[in-house]
């Protein structure tokens, strides 16, 4: 994503190149703020340089009005029971605009990398343009269910108008968690989704097995939700004070190693 102070979105598509990561119980209830509960490791900390300067917490929510929230799913152990698990999933939820503008769009692009992966709503982002309303990343036998639950929260949220003509064409991904999690269990419901909207907040976010990247497998080594951002300085005629903020988002969950 791509801002100045108060700009438009481009919308990167959270970098889900749909390259279509312990755990905590299933959250049932919203929480204040986020929990942090272990201390996150980056690369930077590492003595590893990166070029660039990163935003104050180095996340997609460094662009201005970003929001995010997750819904994780995790319990169960042992041998697969079709419908009781394990369970290792979850929801990932991105306001471009936060709560406060929810129905404003925000400028966007499509790219696939591969034919490969779901994302429902990018006929209309590349026919308008625009992407209207918030982004879910969810596993793959559940974008149904996300996809419905989108429409149902912006309609309660006063999306929909007096008319009762009013439509919605949300923007859902997914990546395939089957490996690890009890994906043809149906475990994400309505009320996951919800969640995963409603605790939506910007500052410090998560990473690791959060959302939907709980899941996750990369080239075979534990993937997941990760982050970063990179401060620009690029003076023209339309930002005099020549700062841009890029942010982005990548649920990694592709690759065998050699």
């Amino acid at each position: 994503m791509l801002t100045r102070s108060t700009s438009a979105l481009a919308f990167l598509l959270l970098c889900v190149l749909a390259i279509d990561a312990q755990g905590r119980e299933p959250q049932k209830t919203l929480p204040t703020r986020p929990t942090i509960e272990h201390k996150q490791v980056r690369a930077r900390d590492l003595g590893i340089p990166f070029e660039g300067k990163p935003g104050k917490f180095n996340a997609i929510t460094d662009v201005a009005g970003v929001e995010l929230g997750y819904t994780t799913l995790m319990s169960g152990d042992g041998k697969l029971e079709v419908g009781k698990g394990p369970m290792r999933t979850g929801v990932t939820a991105i306001l471009p605009r936060g709560h406060n503008s929810l129905n404003d769009p925000v400028y966007a692009g499509v790219f696939s990398l591969n034919g490969n992966g779901e994302m429902t709503g990018t006929a209309w982002v590349d026919e308008s343009g625009f992407l209207e309303g918030p982004i879910i990343i969810t596993n793959t036998h559940s974008v149904g269910v996300a996809r419905d639950a989108v429409i149902a929260w912006r309609i309660k949220h006063g999306a929909a108008d007096k008319t009762g003509y009013w439509w919605s064409l949300p923007v859902v991904a997914e990546t395939w968690d089957g490996w690890l999690n009890d994906i043809n269990g149906f475990h994400v419901k309505p009320e996951d989704v919800s969640h995963a909207l409603e605790s939506a907040h910007g500052g410090p976010i998560e990473e690791g097995s959060v959302g939907g990247g709980t899941g996750m497998i990369c080239y075979e080594f534990k993937g997941g939700t990760g982050t970063a951002s990179r401060v620009i300085e690029m003076k023209d005629k339309s930002n005099p004070a020549g700062t841009y903020t890029i942010g982005a988002l990548v649920q990694a969950n592709c690759g065998r190693r050699p």
